[in-house]
């Protein structure tokens, strides 16, 4: 299929027609949150996935700050940059990770050109993590940038890229009925023929 195609030619499909792990079948950016806290051994661990993720020159570039409902004030500071579409529901999410790229390779100080795709690496890793654990990952890029960076205090050798909202499977009634009728509809993504190509353009 040419990708310049318009829209109504794109063949999209709820299915999983190939297999694949069960993490990548079974995960889903869901925006009703249980009020369960995760563990710092599961945080840990979600960590600890995002290390072993490949990097340009093993870089490693992905630098996180996450709060906890034991930090109200540093939670509220991620929350209040956050677009308000998005705060009506991540407020419940009670682990908050802001995933960030350090612009510079360590070793010579060069602009590292791969830094945000390495972190998107690591970020997929850490999502996959939680999903075994049977935690929902929604990340978000809707949010004010400007008041992330200042409420954060980060430093401009670091890019905000990614808040992501983790926690257990919420009760959707807690939703309100846009965002409920969002959480039901069918997962749905286009086929390979759309853009996989085992020939030059």
């Amino acid at each position: 299929m040419n990708l310049m195609e318009t829209h109504t030619e794109i063949i999209k499909s709820t299915a999983i027609e190939y297999a694949v792990m069960n993490e990548i079948s079974q995960r889903r950016s869901k925006r009703a949150y249980a009020p369960t806290p995760v563990s710092n051994e599961i945080i840990n661990s979600l960590f600890e996935a995002a290390r072993w993720a490949p990097s340009s020159m093993n870089e490693q570039p992905w630098v996180y700050l996450y709060a906890t409902p034991d930090q109200p004030e540093l939670r509220e500071k991620i929350i209040q940059a956050l677009n308000d579409s998005n705060k009506i529901w991540a407020k419940q999410a009670p682990l908050l990770i802001v995933s960030l790229a350090r612009k510079t390779l360590l070793r010579n100080g060069v602009i590292n050109g791969s830094a945000r795709y390495d972190v998107g690496g690591a970020n997929a890793l850490l999502s996959l993590q939680a999903t075994r654990e049977g935690l929902n990952v929604h990340q978000m890029g809707g949010y004010n940038r400007q008041v992330l960076i200042d409420n954060l205090n980060i430093p401009d050798s670091h890019e905000p890229l990614v808040v992501m909202a983790i926690g257990y499977p919420g009760d959707l009634e807690s939703l309100p009925e846009n965002l409920r009728q969002r959480e039901i509809a069918p997962r749905e993504r286009f086929r390979q023929e759309f853009f996989v190509r085992n020939e030059s353009f």
